[in-house]
């Protein structure tokens, strides 16, 4: 069985997930994803958790937290928004991970 953790606010999955190791701030541009200094391959890469927030104050402040972890160990999230303001491209590569995991 696995362990399913819940968590108020983003800043408090943001906190536990790096505790646990996912350390990287990736963004996502066309196929793959980077960070300040490396860009790695989309295809690499598994989701491990999903979280999903919305804003107390204003619906449209939804967001996604993505943990992921690469085939070589690395590991690390991706903020998505969702709703009105999701980002077409980014929903597609996600949906593309979720089903190779």
């Amino acid at each position: 069985m696995s362990v399913k953790f819940h968590y108020n606010t983003l800043a408090t999955a943001l906190d536990e997930l790096k505790g646990r190791g996912f350390v990287l701030d990736f963004n996502l541009e066309e196929n793959s994803f980077f960070t300040d200094s490396n860009k790695f391959q989309v295809e690499d890469f598994r989701i491990v958790d999903i979280y999903r927030y919305e804003g107390d104050t204003d619906p449209a402040d939804e967001v996604s937290l993505y943990a992921l972890e690469s085939k070589h160990g690395l590991r690390g999230f991706f903020l998505a928004s969702y709703g009105a303001l999701t980002d077409e491209y980014s929903t597609r590569v996600l949906h593309l991970l979720k089903e190779i995991t």
